[in-house]
């Protein structure tokens, strides 16, 4: 009598990613996949929001149909790769925060075509230290504190700007405070008014931990604003020399034309390595450079451990399959979006949401990844969202940020200091750099001159100078005449 147990049969497909390994199944992966596509499909509108509302230093603004359309075909291409490669459920798109830091302080001194080489650059700097093992050697080196503030800092510099584009806060005046409420002190326009009732919807909605709440929340506040301009008739604030102190900021919310359209996707390619030297330093490029690959480097890295351990993959020290591999298409994922002029993608932790649902595998990430590509032909419908709509995305996405500061034991002054720099001097000058430069200097000063010189890496000596150098770029400049 045979007692041989039968094989289980398993397909290609389920053999290749390690579906049925991993304790999940096909259908299992699919509805993951769907679930983080709504989760994060909000960054189709909201880095068109960021990247097309700054004009760099020769004037010049990136279309938001054209960023909405190449926003898609990186997070689609990326996140199937990752998947086919690393066979993570881990999802790729144009990551917050490094947006942030290329629209509102790379441009206000080079191109965007020279902004997005820098982004290749510093994707191609990560490929290299992924590659030789450098890459989780240095994120070994940095205290956690420093890591934490930095995701803190970004997200109040993300909600701050959310606030200024939702006209809630304003400038004031050279005799008063820099910044002052609304109009007058008060919520006097209707757009700020639809801005604080979809922040409170939207903040509902994650707080009941409802699935797309930021979509829904986007998706809700954009309705309601093209009803209330269908009725009022609102308009837009600038319209050629006339000011409409109570009209939309960027975007009118009016419907016109076909929702589908073809991918417009000239930016692809729109790249310039000729940086002109009469107009940024060789020393701000570097430093440009530095602090796109910091900030790069570390939320990818925090991110892809979180969502490694949530997923029950990661062993004791927060090691998970093919974390060399996984590293190296991270980079790659900056590369893509700085020769897309999406800016760098990287994996984000709304992915956190399909593997909630089951998601185990880089199938799911396959299922996304198709989503995203989809999208690219629905992109007029994200033209209509309003910038005050969009805003209180960026708050709710800054809120989230914000929570990171939990983690941190904040009873040493010499760790409390550094922290609170780097948390406050983001928003207040409007520099992620400034703030990463705050923290680490004030880091080795405040540990060294207290007696715990042992406790700053060699590393972070190193990144101090540097940062030094950075804030001192401008007599440095003259000095030496460059």
């Amino acid at each position: 009598m045979n007692t041989t147990t039968p094989t289980r049969q398993t397909s290609a497909l389920d053999r290749f990613f390690q579906i049925s390994e991993r304790g999940s199944t096909i259908g299992t992966e699919i509805r993951g996949g769907l679930v983080t596509f709504v989760t994060m499909a909000y960054i189709v509108i909201l880095n068109p929001i960021i990247l097309s509302g700054s004009a760099d230093v020769a004037g010049n603004s990136l279309d938001f149909g054209q960023v909405g359309a190449v926003t898609a075909l990186t997070a689609g291409v990326m996140t199937i790769l990752f998947g086919i490669v690393t066979r993570l459920p881990f999802a790729f798109a144009a990551g917050l925060g490094i947006n942030a830091f290329l629209a509102f302080t790379v441009v206000g001194q080079v191109t965007w075509p020279e902004a997005m080489a820098l982004v290749v650059i510093n994707g191609l700097v990560i490929v290299l230290l992924a590659a030789t093992g450098l890459r989780k050697l240095i994120f070994d080196a940095v205290p956690l504190q420093l890591k934490l503030a930095i995701t803190v800092g970004i997200g109040l510099f993300i909600a701050f700007i959310g606030f200024v584009n939702s006209g809630l806060v304003t400038a004031t005046g050279a005799d008063s405070p820099p910044v002052g409420l609304g109009v007058g002190g008060s919520v006097a326009t209707v757009p700020t008014l639809l801005f604080v009732v979809t922040l409170l919807l939207t903040g509902i909605l994650v707080a009941r931990k409802v699935k797309g709440g930021i979509l829904i929340g986007l998706v809700s506040g954009t309705v309601i604003a093209v009803i209330v301009e269908a009725i009022w008739h609102i308009g837009p604030k600038f319209a050629g020399d006339e000011v409409n102190p109570g009209g939309w900021g960027l975007t009118v919310p009016a419907l016109s034309g076909s929702a589908f359209q073809l991918p417009d996707l000239s930016l692809v390619g729109k790249l310039d390595f000729g940086f002109d030297l009469g107009k940024v330093s060789i020393v701000a490029i570097v430093m440009l450079v530095f602090t796109l690959v910091f900030t790069n480097f570390f939320d990818a890295m925090g991110t892809m451990t979180g969502l490694a351990k949530e997923a029950g993959l990661a062993d004791a020290k927060g090691d998970f399959p093919r974390i060399r591999s996984a590293l190296v298409v991270e980079g790659v994922g900056a590369v893509a979006g700085g020769l897309t002029s999406s800016s760098s993608n990287t994996v984000f932790i709304e992915s956190g949401s399909g593997i909630g649902e089951g998601a185990r595998t880089g199938f799911a990430n396959v299922i996304t990844g198709a989503m995203f590509l989809l999208a690219m032909f629905f992109t007029p419908l994200t033209e209509i969202v309003p910038t005050e709509i969009a805003a209180a995305a960026l708050v709710i996405v800054g809120a989230m940020m914000m929570s990171q500061i939990r983690h941190i034991d904040l009873t040493d002054f010499a760790v409390l200091l550094p922290v609170f720099l780097t948390v406050t001097v983001m928003p207040l000058t409007y520099s992620i750099a400034n703030g990463i430069g705050a923290g680490f200097v004030s880091w080795v000063v405040v540990k060294a001159v207290s007696g715990k010189v042992r406790e700053i890496h060699p590393l972070l000596w190193v990144v101090a100078a540097g940062f030094v150098i950075y804030f001192a770029r401008g007599p440095i400049e003259a000095l030496f005449a460059v």
